[in-house]
Protein backbone atom coordinates (compact mmCIF):
# COMPACT_ATOMS: atom_id res chain seq x y z
CA UNK A 1 0.00 0.00 0.00
CA UNK A 2 1.24 3.48 -0.89
CA UNK A 3 0.98 4.95 2.58
CA UNK A 4 2.64 2.16 4.54
CA UNK A 5 6.28 1.33 5.16
CA UNK A 6 8.08 -1.99 4.94
CA UNK A 7 8.15 -2.04 8.74
CA UNK A 8 5.77 -4.15 10.76
CA UNK A 9 4.74 -3.18 14.28
CA UNK A 10 7.02 -5.88 15.67
CA UNK A 11 10.02 -4.18 14.08
CA UNK A 12 9.83 -1.11 16.34
CA UNK A 13 12.90 -0.65 18.53
CA UNK A 14 10.68 0.05 21.54
CA UNK A 15 8.32 -2.89 21.98
CA UNK A 16 4.61 -2.10 22.08
CA UNK A 17 2.31 -3.61 24.68
CA UNK A 18 0.95 -7.06 23.67
CA UNK A 19 -2.63 -5.77 23.98
CA UNK A 20 -1.91 -3.01 21.46
CA UNK A 21 -0.25 -5.42 19.04
CA UNK A 22 -3.22 -7.77 19.29
CA UNK A 23 -5.67 -4.92 18.57
CA UNK A 24 -3.61 -3.83 15.55
CA UNK A 25 -3.82 -7.36 14.16
CA UNK A 26 -7.58 -7.46 14.74
CA UNK A 27 -7.98 -4.15 12.90
CA UNK A 28 -5.74 -5.54 10.11
CA UNK A 29 -3.16 -2.77 10.49
CA UNK A 30 -0.22 -4.98 9.61
CA UNK A 31 2.31 -2.30 8.62
CA UNK A 32 3.07 1.15 9.93
CA UNK A 33 2.37 4.35 8.01
CA UNK A 34 5.44 6.57 7.44
CA UNK A 35 4.34 9.03 10.13
CA UNK A 36 3.84 6.19 12.63
CA UNK A 37 7.20 4.68 11.81
CA UNK A 38 8.93 8.02 12.28
CA UNK A 39 7.07 9.34 15.32
CA UNK A 40 6.30 6.41 17.63
CA UNK A 41 9.92 5.55 18.58
CA UNK A 42 10.62 9.24 19.33
CA UNK A 43 7.39 9.71 21.22
CA UNK A 44 7.96 6.61 23.34
CA UNK A 45 11.43 7.84 24.25
CA UNK A 46 9.90 11.04 25.69
CA UNK A 47 10.62 13.31 22.71
CA UNK A 48 8.20 15.99 21.50
CA UNK A 49 7.44 15.74 17.78
CA UNK A 50 6.13 18.17 15.18
CA UNK A 51 5.16 16.14 12.13
CA UNK A 52 4.16 17.35 8.69
CA UNK A 53 2.62 14.63 6.53
CA UNK A 54 0.74 14.45 3.24
CA UNK A 55 -2.97 14.70 3.74
CA UNK A 56 -3.90 11.02 3.67
CA UNK A 57 -1.33 9.86 6.22
CA UNK A 58 -2.63 9.62 9.78
CA UNK A 59 -1.93 7.56 12.86
CA UNK A 60 -2.99 7.02 16.46
CA UNK A 61 -0.64 6.37 19.34
CA UNK A 62 -1.21 4.79 22.71
CA UNK A 63 1.42 3.93 25.25
CA UNK A 64 0.30 0.82 27.08
CA UNK A 65 2.72 0.67 29.99
CA UNK A 66 1.28 3.43 32.14
CA UNK A 67 -1.59 3.29 34.59
CA UNK A 68 -3.87 6.04 35.82
CA UNK A 69 -6.29 6.45 38.65
CA UNK A 70 -10.00 7.14 38.29
CA UNK A 71 -9.99 10.95 37.71
CA UNK A 72 -6.43 11.34 36.43
CA UNK A 73 -6.13 12.32 32.76
CA UNK A 74 -3.00 10.78 31.26
CA UNK A 75 -3.62 11.52 27.56
CA UNK A 76 -5.37 14.38 25.81
CA UNK A 77 -6.15 14.48 22.08
CA UNK A 78 -7.37 17.78 20.60
CA UNK A 79 -8.77 17.91 17.09
CA UNK A 80 -10.58 20.66 15.10
CA UNK A 81 -13.90 18.99 14.24
CA UNK A 82 -16.33 16.82 16.15
CA UNK A 83 -16.42 14.32 13.24
CA UNK A 84 -12.68 13.72 13.51
CA UNK A 85 -12.90 13.54 17.30
CA UNK A 86 -15.69 10.97 17.02
CA UNK A 87 -13.63 8.94 14.59
CA UNK A 88 -10.56 8.96 16.85
CA UNK A 89 -12.75 7.95 19.80
CA UNK A 90 -14.10 4.96 17.87
CA UNK A 91 -10.58 3.75 17.05
CA UNK A 92 -9.42 4.36 20.62
CA UNK A 93 -12.32 2.26 21.91
CA UNK A 94 -10.87 -0.79 20.13
CA UNK A 95 -7.55 -0.34 21.91
CA UNK A 96 -8.79 0.28 25.45
CA UNK A 97 -10.89 -2.89 25.35
CA UNK A 98 -7.60 -4.64 26.10
CA UNK A 99 -6.93 -2.24 28.98
CA UNK A 100 -9.87 -2.27 31.43
CA UNK A 101 -7.95 0.10 33.72
CA UNK A 102 -8.37 2.88 31.13
CA UNK A 103 -11.48 4.97 30.48
CA UNK A 104 -11.95 7.52 27.73
CA UNK A 105 -14.38 10.41 27.33
CA UNK A 106 -15.39 12.33 24.22
CA UNK A 107 -15.93 16.08 24.72
CA UNK A 108 -17.41 17.68 21.61
CA UNK A 109 -20.08 20.20 20.66
CA UNK A 110 -23.59 19.10 19.82
CA UNK A 111 -24.22 17.55 23.24
CA UNK A 112 -25.30 18.98 26.60
CA UNK A 113 -22.20 20.19 28.48
CA UNK A 114 -23.81 19.41 31.86
CA UNK A 115 -24.20 15.78 30.75
CA UNK A 116 -20.46 15.73 29.94
CA UNK A 117 -19.70 17.14 33.39
CA UNK A 118 -21.82 14.49 35.13
CA UNK A 119 -20.32 11.70 33.03
CA UNK A 120 -16.78 12.77 33.91
CA UNK A 121 -17.65 13.05 37.60
CA UNK A 122 -19.36 9.64 37.66
CA UNK A 123 -17.04 7.59 35.45
CA UNK A 124 -13.80 9.53 35.33
CA UNK A 125 -11.48 9.47 32.32
CA UNK A 126 -7.83 8.73 31.68
CA UNK A 127 -7.99 9.58 27.96
CA UNK A 128 -9.81 12.71 26.78
CA UNK A 129 -10.59 13.28 23.10
CA UNK A 130 -11.99 16.75 22.51
CA UNK A 131 -12.62 19.74 20.30
CA UNK A 132 -11.09 23.00 21.61
CA UNK A 133 -14.31 24.91 22.30
CA UNK A 134 -15.93 22.21 24.43
CA UNK A 135 -12.66 21.40 26.25
CA UNK A 136 -12.08 25.06 27.15
CA UNK A 137 -15.66 25.19 28.45
CA UNK A 138 -15.04 22.11 30.62
CA UNK A 139 -12.08 23.82 32.29
CA UNK A 140 -14.47 26.60 33.36
CA UNK A 141 -17.03 24.23 34.94
CA UNK A 142 -15.66 24.34 38.47
CA UNK A 143 -18.98 25.79 39.64
CA UNK A 144 -20.70 22.61 38.38
CA UNK A 145 -18.40 20.43 40.47
CA UNK A 146 -15.83 19.52 37.78
CA UNK A 147 -12.20 20.40 38.55
CA UNK A 148 -10.62 19.43 35.23
CA UNK A 149 -7.56 21.58 35.93
CA UNK A 150 -6.65 19.28 38.84
CA UNK A 151 -7.34 16.16 36.75
CA UNK A 152 -4.76 17.14 34.08
CA UNK A 153 -1.96 18.05 36.51
CA UNK A 154 -0.20 14.75 35.82
CA UNK A 155 -0.94 14.69 32.06
CA UNK A 156 1.62 12.57 30.22
CA UNK A 157 0.64 12.90 26.53
CA UNK A 158 -0.87 15.76 24.52
CA UNK A 159 -1.70 15.25 20.83
CA UNK A 160 -2.74 18.17 18.61
CA UNK A 161 -4.19 16.60 15.47
CA UNK A 162 -4.67 18.63 12.27
CA UNK A 163 -2.95 21.47 14.10
CA UNK A 164 -2.88 23.84 11.14
CA UNK A 165 -6.65 23.43 10.80
CA UNK A 166 -7.07 24.14 14.52
CA UNK A 167 -5.56 27.56 13.87
CA UNK A 168 -7.43 28.08 10.56
CA UNK A 169 -10.72 27.66 12.40
CA UNK A 170 -9.83 30.35 14.93
CA UNK A 171 -9.05 28.16 17.94
CA UNK A 172 -5.75 29.88 18.81
CA UNK A 173 -7.16 31.66 21.89
CA UNK A 174 -8.85 28.45 23.12
CA UNK A 175 -5.63 26.46 22.64
CA UNK A 176 -3.60 29.01 24.60
CA UNK A 177 -6.15 28.83 27.44
CA UNK A 178 -6.03 25.02 27.43
CA UNK A 179 -2.22 24.92 27.35
CA UNK A 180 -2.12 27.20 30.39
CA UNK A 181 -3.82 24.46 32.45
CA UNK A 182 -1.47 21.67 31.33
CA UNK A 183 1.80 20.68 33.01
CA UNK A 184 5.03 21.69 31.26
CA UNK A 185 6.59 18.26 31.74
CA UNK A 186 4.68 16.20 29.19
CA UNK A 187 5.12 14.62 25.77
CA UNK A 188 3.50 16.61 22.97
CA UNK A 189 2.80 15.48 19.43
CA UNK A 190 1.75 18.06 16.88
CA UNK A 191 0.49 16.70 13.55
CA UNK A 192 -0.44 18.77 10.52
CA UNK A 193 -0.48 18.66 6.75
CA UNK A 194 1.20 22.06 6.37
CA UNK A 195 3.57 24.23 8.36
CA UNK A 196 2.63 27.92 8.75
CA UNK A 197 3.92 30.89 10.77
CA UNK A 198 0.95 30.59 13.13
CA UNK A 199 1.72 26.91 13.60
CA UNK A 200 5.35 27.74 14.35
CA UNK A 201 4.15 29.98 17.20
CA UNK A 202 2.13 27.07 18.58
CA UNK A 203 5.17 24.77 18.31
CA UNK A 204 7.27 27.25 20.29
CA UNK A 205 4.53 27.72 22.89
CA UNK A 206 3.56 24.09 23.39
CA UNK A 207 6.57 21.89 22.57
CA UNK A 208 9.99 21.50 24.19
CA UNK A 209 12.74 21.36 21.55
CA UNK A 210 10.70 19.07 19.27
CA UNK A 211 12.02 16.68 16.64
CA UNK A 212 10.65 17.88 13.29
CA UNK A 213 9.47 15.26 10.83
CA UNK A 214 8.31 15.67 7.23
CA UNK A 215 6.75 12.64 5.58
CA UNK A 216 6.52 12.40 1.78
CA UNK A 217 5.11 9.77 -0.50
CA UNK A 218 7.35 6.82 -1.30
CA UNK A 219 9.17 7.19 -4.59
CA UNK A 220 8.73 10.96 -4.82
CA UNK A 221 11.88 13.00 -5.30
CA UNK A 222 13.11 14.92 -2.29
CA UNK A 223 12.77 18.23 -4.15
CA UNK A 224 9.09 17.63 -4.84
CA UNK A 225 6.40 17.79 -2.16
CA UNK A 226 3.69 15.37 -3.28
CA UNK A 227 0.36 16.68 -2.06
CA UNK A 228 -2.11 14.06 -3.28
CA UNK A 229 -2.12 10.24 -3.33
CA UNK A 230 -0.67 8.59 -6.43
CA UNK A 231 -3.80 6.40 -6.67
CA UNK A 232 -5.99 9.48 -7.01
CA UNK A 233 -7.26 10.39 -10.49
CA UNK A 234 -7.77 14.16 -10.35
CA UNK A 235 -10.01 15.82 -12.97
CA UNK A 236 -11.52 19.17 -13.85
CA UNK A 237 -14.38 20.16 -16.12
CA UNK A 238 -15.31 23.55 -17.57
CA UNK A 239 -18.92 24.73 -17.67
CA UNK A 240 -20.82 28.02 -17.58
CA UNK A 241 -22.44 29.17 -14.35
CA UNK A 242 -25.97 28.52 -15.62
CA UNK A 243 -25.01 24.95 -16.64
CA UNK A 244 -23.07 23.98 -13.53
CA UNK A 245 -25.88 22.52 -11.44
CA UNK A 246 -27.34 20.67 -14.45
CA UNK A 247 -23.92 19.05 -14.99
CA UNK A 248 -23.67 18.09 -11.33
CA UNK A 249 -27.12 16.44 -11.32
CA UNK A 250 -26.34 14.54 -14.52
CA UNK A 251 -23.03 13.29 -13.05
CA UNK A 252 -24.66 12.15 -9.81
CA UNK A 253 -27.42 10.34 -11.67
CA UNK A 254 -24.77 8.44 -13.63
CA UNK A 255 -22.93 7.37 -10.42
CA UNK A 256 -25.92 6.37 -8.28
CA UNK A 257 -24.34 3.18 -6.99
CA UNK A 258 -21.17 4.85 -5.70
CA UNK A 259 -20.22 6.83 -2.62
CA UNK A 260 -19.65 10.54 -3.29
CA UNK A 261 -18.76 13.70 -1.38
CA UNK A 262 -19.93 17.01 -2.91
CA UNK A 263 -18.19 20.12 -1.52
CA UNK A 264 -19.77 23.58 -1.60
CA UNK A 265 -18.21 26.86 -0.45
CA UNK A 266 -20.81 27.83 2.18
CA UNK A 267 -23.30 26.38 4.67
CA UNK A 268 -26.15 28.15 2.87
CA UNK A 269 -25.21 26.48 -0.44
CA UNK A 270 -25.19 23.07 1.28
CA UNK A 271 -28.67 23.74 2.68
CA UNK A 272 -30.05 24.84 -0.69
CA UNK A 273 -28.45 22.46 -3.15
CA UNK A 274 -28.56 19.55 -0.71
CA UNK A 275 -32.35 19.84 -0.46
CA UNK A 276 -32.56 20.15 -4.24
CA UNK A 277 -30.50 16.98 -4.79
CA UNK A 278 -32.75 15.04 -2.41
CA UNK A 279 -35.59 15.72 -4.85
CA UNK A 280 -33.75 15.59 -8.18
CA UNK A 281 -31.53 12.50 -7.73
CA UNK A 282 -33.99 9.67 -7.12
CA UNK A 283 -33.39 6.44 -5.20
CA UNK A 284 -30.15 7.72 -3.64
CA UNK A 285 -29.53 8.58 0.02
CA UNK A 286 -28.49 12.23 0.28
CA UNK A 287 -27.08 13.62 3.54
CA UNK A 288 -26.10 17.24 4.27
CA UNK A 289 -23.52 18.38 6.80
CA UNK A 290 -21.98 21.78 7.58
CA UNK A 291 -20.45 23.72 10.47
CA UNK A 292 -23.63 25.51 11.56
CA UNK A 293 -25.45 22.26 12.31
CA UNK A 294 -25.50 21.55 16.02
CA UNK A 295 -27.05 18.36 17.35
CA UNK A 296 -27.52 16.51 14.05
CA UNK A 297 -23.94 16.34 12.80
CA UNK A 298 -22.70 13.36 14.80
CA UNK A 299 -25.57 11.13 13.69
CA UNK A 300 -25.42 12.24 10.03
CA UNK A 301 -21.68 11.54 9.90
CA UNK A 302 -22.10 8.09 11.46
CA UNK A 303 -25.00 7.24 9.13
CA UNK A 304 -23.09 8.23 5.99
CA UNK A 305 -19.97 6.31 7.01
CA UNK A 306 -22.09 3.17 7.31
CA UNK A 307 -23.58 3.53 3.80
CA UNK A 308 -22.30 1.46 0.87
CA UNK A 309 -23.42 4.17 -1.58
CA UNK A 310 -24.85 7.65 -1.25
CA UNK A 311 -24.14 11.38 -1.46
CA UNK A 312 -22.79 13.63 1.30
CA UNK A 313 -23.25 17.33 0.52
CA UNK A 314 -20.84 19.27 2.74
CA UNK A 315 -18.57 22.23 3.42
CA UNK A 316 -14.88 22.12 4.36
CA UNK A 317 -15.85 20.89 7.82
CA UNK A 318 -15.45 17.45 6.17
CA UNK A 319 -12.22 18.25 4.32
CA UNK A 320 -9.61 17.41 6.95
CA UNK A 321 -8.61 14.15 8.60
CA UNK A 322 -12.01 12.49 8.18
CA UNK A 323 -11.87 8.84 7.22
CA UNK A 324 -15.00 7.71 5.37
CA UNK A 325 -14.66 4.20 3.98
CA UNK A 326 -14.83 3.55 0.22
CA UNK A 327 -15.43 7.05 -1.14
CA UNK A 328 -15.37 6.72 -4.93
CA UNK A 329 -15.64 10.38 -5.92
CA UNK A 330 -14.92 13.77 -4.36
CA UNK A 331 -16.74 16.51 -6.30
CA UNK A 332 -15.85 20.17 -5.76
CA UNK A 333 -18.78 22.25 -7.00
CA UNK A 334 -17.00 25.39 -5.80
CA UNK A 335 -13.20 25.67 -5.63
CA UNK A 336 -12.32 26.22 -1.94
CA UNK A 337 -11.05 29.53 -0.58
CA UNK A 338 -7.47 28.20 -0.31
CA UNK A 339 -5.34 25.91 -2.49
CA UNK A 340 -4.38 23.74 0.50
CA UNK A 341 -8.07 23.08 1.19
CA UNK A 342 -8.40 21.82 -2.39
CA UNK A 343 -5.82 19.13 -1.64
CA UNK A 344 -7.44 18.19 1.67
CA UNK A 345 -10.81 17.75 -0.02
CA UNK A 346 -9.27 15.41 -2.59
CA UNK A 347 -7.69 13.48 0.28
CA UNK A 348 -11.09 12.15 1.37
CA UNK A 349 -10.77 9.53 -1.38
CA UNK A 350 -7.93 7.22 -2.50
CA UNK A 351 -7.19 6.45 1.16
CA UNK A 352 -5.16 3.58 2.62
CA UNK A 353 -3.92 2.55 -0.82
CA UNK A 354 -7.34 2.47 -2.49
CA UNK A 355 -8.21 3.98 -5.86
CA UNK A 356 -10.18 7.22 -5.88
CA UNK A 357 -11.35 10.06 -8.11
CA UNK A 358 -11.80 13.79 -7.70
CA UNK A 359 -13.50 16.33 -9.97
CA UNK A 360 -13.69 20.11 -9.72
CA UNK A 361 -16.20 22.24 -11.67
CA UNK A 362 -14.66 25.45 -13.03
CA UNK A 363 -16.09 28.43 -14.91
CA UNK A 364 -14.40 29.30 -18.26
CA UNK A 365 -12.66 32.32 -16.67
CA UNK A 366 -11.23 30.08 -13.91
CA UNK A 367 -9.33 27.58 -16.08
CA UNK A 368 -5.95 29.09 -15.17
CA UNK A 369 -6.57 27.68 -11.65
CA UNK A 370 -5.54 24.28 -13.05
CA UNK A 371 -2.04 25.53 -13.83
CA UNK A 372 -1.89 27.31 -10.46
CA UNK A 373 -2.66 24.05 -8.60
CA UNK A 374 -0.05 22.17 -10.59
CA UNK A 375 2.66 24.68 -9.67
CA UNK A 376 1.56 25.82 -6.21
CA UNK A 377 0.32 22.51 -4.78
CA UNK A 378 2.08 19.96 -7.01
CA UNK A 379 -1.41 18.76 -7.86
CA UNK A 380 -1.84 18.01 -11.58
CA UNK A 381 -5.38 17.77 -12.99
CA UNK A 382 -6.64 16.08 -16.16
CA UNK A 383 -9.44 17.61 -18.24
CA UNK A 384 -12.59 15.49 -18.21
CA UNK A 385 -14.85 15.28 -21.22
CA UNK A 386 -18.16 17.14 -20.78
CA UNK A 387 -20.78 15.23 -18.80
CA UNK A 388 -23.19 13.41 -21.10
CA UNK A 389 -27.02 13.34 -21.02
CA UNK A 390 -27.33 16.71 -19.26
CA UNK A 391 -30.96 17.70 -18.62
CA UNK A 392 -32.15 21.16 -17.60
CA UNK A 393 -33.42 20.72 -14.02
CA UNK A 394 -33.49 24.44 -13.19
CA UNK A 395 -37.24 24.81 -13.94
CA UNK A 396 -37.86 22.07 -11.34
CA UNK A 397 -35.67 23.95 -8.87
CA UNK A 398 -37.70 27.13 -9.50
CA UNK A 399 -40.90 25.14 -8.98
CA UNK A 400 -39.57 23.99 -5.59
CA UNK A 401 -38.99 27.63 -4.60
CA UNK A 402 -42.48 28.65 -5.74
CA UNK A 403 -44.05 25.79 -3.80
CA UNK A 404 -42.28 26.53 -0.50
CA UNK A 405 -40.96 29.83 0.83
CA UNK A 406 -38.32 27.93 2.82
CA UNK A 407 -36.73 26.82 -0.47
CA UNK A 408 -37.03 30.34 -1.90
CA UNK A 409 -35.25 31.73 1.17
CA UNK A 410 -32.50 29.09 0.94
CA UNK A 411 -31.81 29.98 -2.68
CA UNK A 412 -31.47 33.70 -1.91
CA UNK A 413 -29.16 33.07 1.05
CA UNK A 414 -27.08 30.60 -0.96
CA UNK A 415 -26.56 33.09 -3.78
CA UNK A 416 -25.53 35.90 -1.42
CA UNK A 417 -23.14 33.67 0.55
CA UNK A 418 -21.61 32.28 -2.66
CA UNK A 419 -20.85 35.76 -3.99
CA UNK A 420 -19.37 36.82 -0.65
CA UNK A 421 -17.19 33.68 -0.51
CA UNK A 422 -16.00 34.34 -4.06
CA UNK A 423 -14.97 37.87 -3.09
CA UNK A 424 -12.81 36.46 -0.25
CA UNK A 425 -11.02 33.81 -2.34
CA UNK A 426 -7.34 33.51 -1.51
CA UNK A 427 -6.40 33.34 -5.20
CA UNK A 428 -7.91 36.73 -6.09
CA UNK A 429 -5.99 37.07 -9.36
CA UNK A 430 -8.00 34.17 -10.81
CA UNK A 431 -11.24 34.39 -8.83
CA UNK A 432 -12.15 38.03 -9.42
CA UNK A 433 -15.61 39.14 -8.43
CA UNK A 434 -15.61 41.80 -11.16
CA UNK A 435 -15.44 38.98 -13.73
CA UNK A 436 -18.56 37.24 -12.40
CA UNK A 437 -21.59 37.22 -14.68
CA UNK A 438 -24.22 37.80 -11.98
CA UNK A 439 -27.15 37.16 -14.34
CA UNK A 440 -25.70 33.80 -15.40
CA UNK A 441 -24.86 32.92 -11.80
CA UNK A 442 -28.37 33.80 -10.60
CA UNK A 443 -29.81 31.69 -13.40
CA UNK A 444 -27.62 28.78 -12.23
CA UNK A 445 -29.10 29.19 -8.74
CA UNK A 446 -32.59 29.13 -10.31
CA UNK A 447 -33.45 32.39 -8.53
CA UNK A 448 -36.92 33.87 -8.99
CA UNK A 449 -35.55 37.37 -8.45
CA UNK A 450 -32.22 38.97 -7.54
CA UNK A 451 -31.56 39.70 -3.87
CA UNK A 452 -30.69 43.15 -2.57
CA UNK A 453 -26.97 43.16 -1.80
CA UNK A 454 -24.09 45.65 -2.07
CA UNK A 455 -22.40 43.81 -4.95
CA UNK A 456 -25.47 44.31 -7.17
CA UNK A 457 -26.36 47.86 -6.13
CA UNK A 458 -26.71 50.28 -9.04
CA UNK A 459 -26.27 47.57 -11.68
CA UNK A 460 -28.74 46.41 -14.32
CA UNK A 461 -29.07 42.83 -15.53
CA UNK A 462 -31.13 42.71 -18.73
CA UNK A 463 -30.15 39.04 -19.27
CA UNK A 464 -31.84 37.98 -16.03
CA UNK A 465 -35.61 37.58 -16.30
CA UNK A 466 -37.38 37.78 -12.94
CA UNK A 467 -40.51 35.78 -12.25
CA UNK A 468 -43.86 37.52 -12.75
CA UNK A 469 -45.07 35.99 -9.47
CA UNK A 470 -45.16 38.29 -6.43
CA UNK A 471 -42.51 36.56 -4.30
CA UNK A 472 -43.90 38.14 -1.12
CA UNK A 473 -46.95 35.92 -1.56
CA UNK A 474 -45.00 32.64 -1.66
CA UNK A 475 -46.05 30.70 1.43
CA UNK A 476 -44.18 28.31 3.71
CA UNK A 477 -45.26 24.68 3.44
CA UNK A 478 -44.88 24.48 7.20
CA UNK A 479 -48.22 25.84 8.45
CA UNK A 480 -46.85 27.01 11.80
CA UNK A 481 -44.03 28.86 10.09
CA UNK A 482 -46.44 30.50 7.65
CA UNK A 483 -48.73 31.50 10.53
CA UNK A 484 -45.76 33.09 12.26
CA UNK A 485 -44.79 34.92 9.04
CA UNK A 486 -48.31 36.33 8.61
CA UNK A 487 -48.24 37.50 12.23
CA UNK A 488 -44.89 39.20 11.65
CA UNK A 489 -46.21 40.88 8.48
CA UNK A 490 -49.12 42.36 10.47
CA UNK A 491 -46.74 43.54 13.20
CA UNK A 492 -44.41 45.02 10.60
CA UNK A 493 -47.29 46.90 8.98
CA UNK A 494 -48.35 48.32 12.35
CA UNK A 495 -44.76 49.21 13.17
CA UNK A 496 -44.38 51.03 9.84
CA UNK A 497 -47.57 53.00 10.48
CA UNK A 498 -46.39 53.94 13.99
CA UNK A 499 -42.99 54.87 12.58
CA UNK A 500 -44.62 57.10 9.95
CA UNK A 501 -46.70 58.85 12.63
CA UNK A 502 -43.61 59.41 14.77
CA UNK A 503 -41.75 60.86 11.78
CA UNK A 504 -44.62 63.30 11.20
CA UNK A 505 -44.58 64.37 14.85
CA UNK A 506 -40.81 64.67 14.84
CA UNK A 507 -41.01 66.81 11.73
CA UNK A 508 -43.43 69.21 13.47
CA UNK A 509 -41.36 69.24 16.64
CA UNK A 510 -38.24 69.79 14.70
CA UNK A 511 -39.82 72.78 12.90
CA UNK A 512 -40.75 74.44 16.18
CA UNK A 513 -37.30 73.83 17.59
CA UNK A 514 -35.84 75.23 14.42
CA UNK A 515 -37.93 78.40 14.90
CA UNK A 516 -36.63 78.80 18.47
CA UNK A 517 -33.09 78.34 17.21
CA UNK A 518 -33.66 81.06 14.61
CA UNK A 519 -34.74 83.52 17.28
CA UNK A 520 -31.74 82.61 19.42
CA UNK A 521 -29.43 83.11 16.48
CA UNK A 522 -30.98 86.55 15.83
CA UNK A 523 -30.26 87.64 19.41
CA UNK A 524 -26.69 86.36 19.23
CA UNK A 525 -26.14 88.14 15.92
CA UNK A 526 -27.52 91.37 17.37
CA UNK A 527 -25.09 91.16 20.30
CA UNK A 528 -22.19 90.47 17.95
CA UNK A 529 -23.07 93.42 15.75
CA UNK A 530 -23.26 95.62 18.84
CA UNK A 531 -19.84 94.49 20.01
CA UNK A 532 -18.43 95.11 16.56
CA UNK A 533 -19.89 98.66 16.51
CA UNK A 534 -22.60 98.04 13.95
CA UNK A 535 -25.36 100.55 13.21
CA UNK A 536 -28.05 98.56 15.07
CA UNK A 537 -30.02 100.71 17.51
CA UNK A 538 -27.98 100.85 20.74
CA UNK A 539 -31.04 101.14 22.96
CA UNK A 540 -32.61 97.93 21.57
CA UNK A 541 -29.38 96.07 21.97
CA UNK A 542 -28.89 97.27 25.51
CA UNK A 543 -32.44 96.21 26.41
CA UNK A 544 -31.86 92.78 24.94
CA UNK A 545 -28.67 92.35 26.94
CA UNK A 546 -30.36 93.46 30.16
CA UNK A 547 -33.21 90.97 29.61
CA UNK A 548 -30.65 88.22 29.13
CA UNK A 549 -28.86 89.17 32.37
CA UNK A 550 -32.13 89.15 34.32
CA UNK A 551 -33.01 85.70 32.96
CA UNK A 552 -29.63 84.36 34.07
CA UNK A 553 -30.12 85.80 37.57
CA UNK A 554 -33.56 84.19 37.80
CA UNK A 555 -32.12 80.80 36.85
CA UNK A 556 -29.36 81.13 39.43
CA UNK A 557 -31.90 82.06 42.14
CA UNK A 558 -30.39 85.49 42.66
CA UNK A 559 -33.78 87.16 42.11
CA UNK A 560 -37.37 85.95 42.60
CA UNK A 561 -39.92 85.48 39.83
CA UNK A 562 -41.82 88.55 41.10
CA UNK A 563 -38.69 90.67 40.88
CA UNK A 564 -38.05 89.30 37.42
CA UNK A 565 -41.60 90.17 36.25
CA UNK A 566 -41.35 93.68 37.73
CA UNK A 567 -37.99 94.43 36.21
CA UNK A 568 -38.70 92.94 32.80
CA UNK A 569 -41.75 95.22 32.43
CA UNK A 570 -39.89 98.43 33.45
CA UNK A 571 -38.21 100.75 31.05
CA UNK A 572 -34.58 100.27 30.18
CA UNK A 573 -33.34 103.05 32.42
CA UNK A 574 -35.05 101.76 35.59
CA UNK A 575 -33.89 98.23 34.84
CA UNK A 576 -30.35 99.46 34.49
CA UNK A 577 -30.51 101.34 37.81
CA UNK A 578 -32.01 98.36 39.65
CA UNK A 579 -29.36 95.98 38.32
CA UNK A 580 -26.68 98.42 39.27
CA UNK A 581 -27.95 98.70 42.85
CA UNK A 582 -28.34 94.92 43.16
CA UNK A 583 -24.89 94.37 41.79
CA UNK A 584 -23.39 96.40 44.63
CA UNK A 585 -25.06 94.44 47.43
Amino acid sequence: MDNTTDGTWDSLQVKLNDGILQTLRELKFTHMTPVQSACIPLFMSNKDVAAEAVTWTEGSMLRGDSESCFMQVGALVITPTRELALQISEVMQHFIQKFPQFRQILLIGGSNPIEDVEKFKDQGANIVIATPGRLEDMFRRKGDGLDLASSVKSLDVLVLDEADRLLDMGFEASLNTILSFLPKQRRTGLFSATQTQELEKLVRAGLRNPVRITVKEKGVAATVVQKTPSRLSNYYTICRAEDKFNNLVAFLRQHKHEKLLVFFSTCACVEYYGRALETLVKKVTVHCIHGKMKNKRNKIFADFRALKSGILVCTDVMARGIDIPDVNWVLQYDPPSSASAFVHRCGRTARIGNQGNALVFLLPMEESYVNFLSINQKCPLQKMAPVSDVVDVLPKLKALALADRAMFDRGMRAFVSNVQAYAKHECSLIFRIKDLDFASLAHGFALLRLPKMPELRGKKFPDFVETTVDTDKIRYKDKNREKQRQKMLVELKEKNQTSLLKKTLMKNKAWSKQKTKKERRKKTAAKRRHDEGSDVDDEDTEELLNDTRLLKKLKKGQISEDDFEKQITRGPESKHRTEGSEGGV
